[in-house]
């Protein structure tokens, strides 16, 4: 099976079924992205790709049984209804499913908080130097703090003239209230000194995914990391399992396949997104990582 294992926040739109209701335009400084869906009552097991940003869906309407493992991992059941959330944190894909009981719509609400929003907000609240950012994951939770919050969200965002200002303070509180409740602190101190921490690597990722048009450049995303390229190249893979050139390159077939699925722009528009200007070279290498050429992928 070919696993799509990163796309976008925005990206992530086109692998879940469902009809959009209203979207947020992305804020100032990136704080914070919100999209109301209508699901498909029932929905078969799919890979969900993972998402740099740290990813609140709240239950608007509709109960239903939701179902979800890590790949090859067990399978672990939640009854949802509305007000229920689930906070996905995850630098991993993985794998779901849903059915809907009764009559009411599944509708729900995707918030997507920018890294350097939860970083500020985790100074705050801890102080001193931030040393991880690492949220909790939770499935089907309720808490009705959260709830009155993401309730002035929805409402906000389907009036009509949503201001971004609000929105805007509405992510702040969002960002801090997450930072007050849902930090994990429970990695295993052996695993954190072996691999490139949980926050580390996310930034790095949205450095990756922000410049898929330019060059690699190890020693700029060593210097985000804060560390020698060595050092970074060595715990990188640790954590990803791919170098971070491989890495790189995975990030940008998979925003190429996004776009040739998703759009009619041409195979070579598309190649010089993905930073190639050369249209044999991307199809040498999208051939290479994804085993057809850019034109079979698309057909």
């Amino acid at each position: 099976m070919n696993v799509i294992e990163r796309t976008s926040a925005h990206g992530l739109e086109a692998y879940i079924r469902g009809q959009r209701l209203a979207a947020s335009d992305v804020l100032a400084d990136r704080d914070m992205l919100v999209q109301i869906f209508n699901r498909e009552r029932e929905q078969r097991s799919f890979i969900v790709p993972a998402v740099a940003e740290p990813l609140l869906v709240w239950i608007i309407s509709g109960d239903a049984t939701v179902v979800e493992r890590e790949l090859g991992g067990e399978w672990q059941s939640s009854r949802v209804a509305r007000g229920d959330f689930f906070l996905t944190t995850s630098a991993q894909p993985y794998e779901m499913r849903w059915k809907v009981d009764g009559t009411a719509p599944f509708e729900v609400m995707h918030i997507y908080l920018g890294i350097p929003l939860l970083e500020k907000a985790i100074h705050e609240v801890l102080g001193g130097v931030v040393q991880a950012l690492r949220l909790r994951e939770v499935s089907g939770g309720r808490d009705d703090e959260l709830s009155v919050l993401l309730q002035q969200v929805q409402r906000e965002l389907t009036g009509q003239r949503p201001s971004p200002l609000y929105l805007q303070g509405l992510a702040q509180c969002l960002a801090i209230h997450l930072a007050r409740n849902y930090l994990d602190d429970s990695a295993d101190d052996i695993v954190r000194r072996n691999a490139l921490p949980a926050y580390k690597l996310r930034r790095v990722l949205s450095a990756m995914e922000a410049n898929l048009a330019g060059e690699f450049q190890l020693g700029q995303l060593a210097e985000i990391a804060g560390m020698s390229e060595y050092h970074f190249s060595r715990l990188f893979k640790k954590a990803a399992g791919y170098s971070p050139s491989q890495f790189f390159i995975r990030l940008r077939m998979a925003r190429a396949r996004q776009l040739l699925v998703e759009t009619d722009r041409s195979v070579i528009d598309i190649g010089l997104e993905v930073g190639y200007s050369s249209p044999s070279h991307f199809s040498q290498v999208f051939k290479r990582e994804v085993g057809v050429t850019p034109t079979q992928y698309r057909k």
